[in-house]
C-alpha cells in the first residue's frame, strides 16, 4: 500500500504548473523571450554565394586574390567562407595535370596531392590561423571528369563549355577580397 501512494506522490510533486494564456491584473510584466546566442566563431557556418539570382558576381583579379589565375580560367561564383574569408571558384577546360604543372610554377612549390580519386591537389599559400581563419590560404585543384560525372556543370545558363573538367579553388589569406 505505501508503494502506489508514494508513486503517485511522486507524480503530483513532479509536475509542471499549467501554463496560463493571458496576463492577470496586478501580475508582473513577463519578460521578453531570450534572443539565441549568435553563432560561435570557432564554427565555420555554411558557405553562401556573394550575389544572389540576378546579381553580377564580378570575377577578381589576380592582384586582388594575390594568387594567379590560369590562364583562360573563367570565374564561376564566390563565396562566404566565414571570419572575412572568401573563396572563389573558377572552372577550366584545360587538364587537371596542366593545371597541377602551372601552379607548381607559380607557386613555386610542388603542393600536396590529397586525394587519388577524384584527382585533388593543394598548395598553401600562406599560414593558418585558427583563431582567426575558416579555411587555410591557397589553391585548391579538382579533377571533376571522370567515367561517373562528365565535369563540373557551367551555373551560367547557355554558357560555354556546358561542363568544366578541371576547377580551381582559391582562398586569400584575410585582408584580400
Amino acid at each position: 500500500m505505501l508503494l502506489p501512494a508514494l508513486i503517485v506522490a511522486l507524480a503530483l510533486v513532479q509536475q509542471q504548473p499549467v501554463p496560463k494564456p493571458f496576463p492577470q491584473p496586478g501580475a508582473p510584466t513577463p519578460s521578453a523571450p531570450a534572443q539565441p546566442r549568435p553563432q560561435s566563431p570557432t564554427a565555420p557556418g555554411p558557405a553562401t554565394p556573394a550575389a544572389g539570382p540576378g546579381e553580377k558576381d564580378a570575377a577578381p583579379t589576380e592582384a586582388t586574390l594575390g594568387i594567379p589565375v590560369y590562364p583562360g580560367a573563367q570565374f564561376l561564383a564566390s563565396y562566404d567562407a566565414g571570419r572575412g574569408q572568401r573563396f572563389f571558384i573558377f572552372g577550366s577546360i584545360a587538364p587537371f595535370v596542366d593545371l597541377v604543372m602551372y601552379y607548381r610554377t607559380a607557386l613555386k612549390q610542388r603542393g600536396e596531392r590529397v586525394f587519388d580519386v577524384p584527382a585533388t591537389h593543394e598548395f598553401d599559400v600562406g599560414k593558418f590561423r585558427e583563431q582567426t581563419m575558416a579555411f587555410p590560404p591557397g589553391v585548391t585543384i579538382k579533377d571533376f571528369q571522370s567515367e561517373v560525372s562528365e565535369g563540373y556543370p557551367n551555373p551560367k545558363a547557355g554558357a560555354q563549355p556546358a561542363r568544366f573538367p578541371t576547377i580551381i579553388q582559391i582562398v586569400p589569406a584575410i585582408g584580400k577580397p
